[in-house]
């Protein structure tokens, strides 16, 4: 009898919880400071105004599973992670196809927990995908808000007023830390160091550490506004930079390039360069499995040589060990405004939208379906190359070869003219 009690009890006990007004949290891509920050905050938010909050590991994935890996967070666990680097929900980079969508979504784990809102945690991709859920779930007229909030250490999200994405500072707070070490380290040995940043779609990371620490070249995709971008040319902005301090008397440095010069590249064009890479089944260079700033170093090299020029070079990479730091206190500050903001939106309505915190810490919803481009996704924020950020630093920190230099340049190479900076961007 008094098991049959007990068994009633955990059954009414269980059923209560679950009906109880529930939010879900993913997180999707890479890692980036701030992300437990986010998570906790939206947990002991939630929380705090009677809702049980539910974590799902693997991204995406785990919304078109039928076994996703989900666990509640409570109080204690929110408090004891929020502002720890890493993230404790599991990530991924999984994207749903539009079968998935049809045959796959885990309507089930939404209806059985009685979640009223997913927030989802990501950069552009991971927005992307938010934006095709929002509409999935408006069609469907399926009664579950979605609000995204906006991360990537690629700073590459559209929000106004250059408001950064949350861990933008976090990785160029270390980034930048990490570039003053190697700029000293320069500077102690007559040497350069050719240091690579993360940055596939935008140089934001990069200009921000070459600029943090007075680095006298930065080399960024948005360079290239006004001409095509080529490894020739890439490589003859860093040599300007070299021989404009070889003629100042300067016999070191340092030249951060975002990775993302890389990947606007002609591949035939890195292949022809004679840099030893794998290639995939189509022929095309494989450079996420190699570090950029070694194939740089390498490439610079070869242009050495074939210059006569005797430089000392050596590569750095700034990437992985930026992406799971504790985040710093603009970042955990930040992270609790957009967590708080997310609720505030939800309790006014608000769905398919990105959070925007503005300077004041006013939350503001950023609706994807604005955002999006002509294939329905958000397109990567880029570098105003033209905006007094870019151009204050060019043009008072950097050095590089201009017609005054000719005459001085021409002691190291014949023809200085091809290493003018402006002619090389054609500015």
């Amino acid at each position: 009898m008094n098991n049959g009690y007990i068994c009633r009890i955990e059954y009414n006990y269980k059923t209560l919880y679950e009906m109880k007004d529930s939010i879900i949290i993913l997180c999707g891509g890479g890692p980036a400071p701030g992300m437990n920050t986010v998570v906790m905050s939206v947990a002991k938010t939630f929380l705090s105004n009677g809702y049980r909050v539910i974590g799902l590991h693997g991204g995406y994935s785990g919304l078109f599973s039928k076994s996703p890996r989900t666990e509640d967070i409570d109080f204690f666990k929110a408090d004891a992670y929020f502002n720890r680097g890493g993230s404790y929900l599991q990530m991924s980079r999984f994207k749903p196809t539009d079968k998935d969508f049809e045959e796959n979504f885990n309507l089930a784990l939404f209806q059985d927990n009685n979640i009223k809102l997913l927030v989802t945690v990501g950069g552009d991709d991971t927005a992307s995908t938010a934006n095709r859920i929002a509409k999935f779930l408006e069609n469907k007229h399926y009664p579950i808000h979605n609000i995204h909030v906006p991360k990537t250490i690629d700073n590459d999200l559209p929000l106004p007023s250059n408001t950064p994405t949350f861990g933008f500072n976090s990785a160029k707070d270390e980034g930048a830390h990490l570039a003053r070490t190697v700029y000293e380290d320069a500077r102690t040995s007559g040497n350069w160091l050719i240091i690579s940043a993360m940055g596939r779609s935008a140089g934001h990371l990069a200009l921000g550490i070459g600029e943090a620490t007075h680095c006298p070249m930065t080399i960024i995709p948005e360079m290239f506004n006004k001409t095509a971008i080529s490894l020739d040319k890439i490589v003859n902005l860093a040599l300007s930079c070299i021989l404009k301090r070889k003629i100042l008397g300067i016999p070191y440095g340092t030249v951060v390039v975002a990775e993302g010069v890389f990947h606007d590249l002609d591949p035939e064009e890195i292949k022809g360069a004679g840099v030893s890479m794998t290639y995939d089944e189509h022929g095309h260079p494989e450079l996420g499995k190699i570090s950029k700033a070694v194939l740089f170093n390498d490439i610079l090299e070869k242009k050495f040589k074939a210059v006569g020029l005797k430089v000392k070079t050596r590569p750095v990479e700034i990437g992985y060990d930026v992406r799971c730091q504790d985040p710093i206190a603009y970042d955990l500050t930040y992270c609790s405004e957009l967590a708080m903001g997310a609720y505030e939106l939800f309790k006014k309505g608000e769905t398919g939208c990105m959070v925007y915190v503005d300077a004041f810490g006013e939350a503001k919803p950023l609706y994807l379906k604005d955002l999006q481009n002509e294939e329905g996704k958000i397109p990567p924020r880029r570098v105003a190359i033209e905006g007094g950020i870019a151009q204050n630093y060019y043009n008072h920190i950097c050095h590089f070869i201009t017609p005054a230099d000719y005459e001085a340049a021409s002691k190291y190479v014949p023809d200085p003219e091809a290493y003018d900076f402006k002619k090389i961007l054609n500015w």
